[in-house]
């Protein structure tokens, strides 16, 4: 009978070494399913962090793409400008510009026609001049904006 007793009593304490056991294994999982849970949570808040700071970059070189676009097209009317300012008195050439297709005239030979010909195309040329230069000068601010925006902390 103290067989019987001392064998259950051993059962029972291996049954609660296994319990204790078993809770704190089951312990130690939960906490390490806690500490991978946590960590997804801090990846995924980094990962989203980046996603915030790409699209803010996207969202600027998008508005420089914009702004180098509308550059664009308003240099298209540049040249005609130009043209009309320089008729109408308003802009004047350089020396150097404004004799450059007169020279090769003698005034004995060239017609009044042939002159005013040649002065509204050397008006139409500098129209063209400035609109290359602007649009040299355009494309070269975009450029300096990608690179600020994509050098620069969010």
């Amino acid at each position: 009978m103290i067989r019987i007793l001392l064998t259950l009593l051993a059962l029972a304490v291996l049954a609660l070494g296994y319990s204790l056991w078993a809770a704190e294994r089951a312990d130690n999982r939960a906490d390490k399913a806690e500490a991978a849970a946590d960590q997804a949570i801090e990846a995924l808040s980094r990962a989203n962090d980046i996603i915030d700071t790409e699209r803010a970059k996207a969202a600027t070189l998008a508005d420089i793409g914009t702004q180098h676009e509308e550059d664009r097209r308003e240099a298209e009317t540049v040249p005609a400008a130009v043209a009309a300012d320089l008729r109408a008195g308003n802009l004047r050439l350089r020396k150097e510009w404004a004799g450059c297709e007169t020279q090769r005239l003698s005034d004995a030979t060239a017609a009044a026609i042939e002159r005013d010909a040649l002065a509204q195309l050397r008006d139409e040329a500098a129209g063209d001049l400035v609109r290359v230069v602007r649009d040299a000068d355009n494309h070269v601010r975009a450029c300096q904006a990608v690179v600020t925006a994509d050098r620069s902390k969010p």
